[in-house]
Formats: C-alpha cells, structure tokens, sequence
C-alpha cells in the first residue's frame, strides 16, 4: 500500500501553508484524496506524485499551463 500523507504531512512536503492544502481541497484543484472514516482526509503519496506530475511545466513555457 503507498504512502500515506495527512494534510499536514502534504502541507510540509509541499512546503506550503495548512490553509493553502484546504483551499486546494475545496477548490477541487489539488491532488486526490481519501476520506477516511468518514472525516480524516488522507493523500496516496502515489496520487501526490501524478498530480504534481499533472501540473509540470515544460523549460521554456512561461504560460504556466501544464506540458
């Protein structure tokens, strides 16, 4: 089973805030998560990686959109 990451375990390994992780969340642009019991939200480090993956830049694109 992958890696499991809190949304404060994503917050640090991603290096920004708690509240930007939740904003993500709530926007649905962030990585996929699991609800687990029902409240507890927890990210596949697999997840993670592909959504980041996702949004990569290619050198030399300043249009910010994803290669």
């Amino acid at each position: 089973m992958d890696r499991m990451l809190s949304p404060k375990d994503l917050s640090e390994w991603l290096g920004i805030s708690l509240q930007a992780v939740y904003h993500l969340n709530h926007s649905g642009a962030g990585p996929r998560y699991s609800r687990v019991g029902g409240k507890v939200i927890r990210y596949r480090l697999a997840d993670v990686e592909a959504w980041l993956d996702s949004r990569a830049v290619e050198r030399g694109d300043r249009s910010g959109a994803a290669a």
